[in-house]
């Protein structure tokens, strides 16, 4: 497994800084008046201090540009539409955590391995090609698995506690935002692929019993930690993705795959109730991202897309036979297109799901819509 170092001491030093701003607000509020902003980007009101992100490829920014890996997006096209170009996104511009970062009040969430520059509000442990289990993504060799990224914030809250002390810290930690998006690459980069073993040691609702099991130890870890504000995405409908339909003999969605998203995504809502009967204080969340995909897939010409069914960038059959090299000119008509590559939705769904995702009713997000739960008193 590769291990990370995490900060240089700068990096240190401005997260510590942001963490005792925060305090200090806090500290200074009128008495009795229910602190609920922060001071956020360009001098904004941000809804909470900062936001941690764990996650797979869908979210990460940057943390696999120097491992030595075939998941990294830092080149041309990845980033056409991104203000700083290519950052390791596996997008053409934002992602859905970064979308949301900004209807939450806070900057872009910079990646944990390189800290951008200015004040802090959070970091993003999310590699691409890591799972729930450490196996999953193998195939790409470097990567960082969830357990590892949890390892990384216990790093981070160490050196910050270690200055400030647990008890300035630890109020300040609960009304974070944590966002974990995991799951996809133990389908597609494990169980579905032919060179791992997890196919023929578990049937689809064994396997998805095993990785609920090990993901209800991982964020019962980071409540343990200190997390209190959980956004849990379950994962999207993987049947109809450009490398998915490539292989497709008629074109249609694999209804296979789609079943082992709803299995795994059926015991995710069910992990996250139990979650939240049993860690005391716990505030955690579901979003129904199979659904938005699902809308989306069913109604395109509603939301502006005329393109279903293939990546924007990318080679062969539905372009998702190989995803978007090194210096390919992808489409021009991006906001038409649901996909970017083989994998990865374009920055316009991103923008779609976060919105709902923010503001939108039960049907897509559970028991708490984001801005809701940002506000709530714990």
């Amino acid at each position: 497994m590769v291990e990370l170092r995490l900060f240089r001491i700068s990096s240190l030093i401005m997260l510590l800084g942001c963490v005792l701003v925060v305090v200090i607000t806090a500290a200074a509020a009128v008495p009795g008046k229910n602190v609920s902003t922060y001071e956020g980007r360009r001098g904004g009101i941000g809804m909470v201090p900062a936001m941690f992100i764990f996650g797979d490829s869908l979210i990460d920014n940057g943390n696999n540009n120097n491992l030595p890996t075939f998941a990294r997006a830092n080149y041309f096209p990845y980033g056409i539409d991104f203000p700083q170009g290519p950052t390791g996104r596996f997008s053409n511009g934002y992602t859905i955590v970064d979308e949301i970062a900004e209807l939450l009040g806070l900057p872009l969430i910079p990646p944990s391995t390189s800290p951008a520059t200015g004040a802090m509000r959070g970091l993003n442990y999310a590699s691409a090609a890591s799972g729930i289990l450490d196996i999953t993504g193998r195939n790409f060799i470097g990567r960082i698995p969830f357990n590892q990224q949890i390892r990384n914030f216990e790093n981070t809250l160490d050196q910050i506690t270690g200055n400030l002390g647990a008890a300035m810290v630890a109020p300040v930690v609960a009304r974070c935002i944590f966002f974990v998006g995991m799951g996809s690459n133990d389908y597609l980069n494990n169980y579905l692929m032919p060179n791992y073993p997890t196919r023929s040691q578990y049937n689809s609702r064994q396997f998805a019993n095993l990785l609920i099991q090990q993901y209800t130890q991982q964020l019962t870890r980071l409540y343990n930690l200190g997390g209190r504000k959980f956004i849990i995405p379950g994962i999207g409908t993987m049947g109809c993705i450009p490398n998915i339909l490539a292989r497709s003999s008629d074109g249609r969605c694999s209804e296979e795959v789609n079943q082992l998203s709803r299995d795994f995504n059926a015991n995710v809502r069910t992990m996250i109730a139990n979650l939240n009967a049993n860690l005391p204080g716990s505030r955690f969340t579901y979003l129904d991202i199979a659904r938005m995909n699902q809308d989306i897939l069913a109604n395109p010409a509603a939301y502006g897309f005329r393109v279903v069914d293939r990546g924007c960038c990318g080679i062969g059959r539905n372009r998702g036979q190989i995803t978007c090299l090194p210096f390919q000119m992808p489409c021009l008509n991006r906001e038409e297109y649901v996909f970017w590559d083989a994998f990865h939705p374009t920055q316009r769904v991103n923008i779609i799901m976060a919105r709902r995702a923010f503001n939108g009713d039960f049907s897509v997000a559970y028991p708490f819509n984001i801005q809701q739960l940002a506000t709530l008193d714990l």
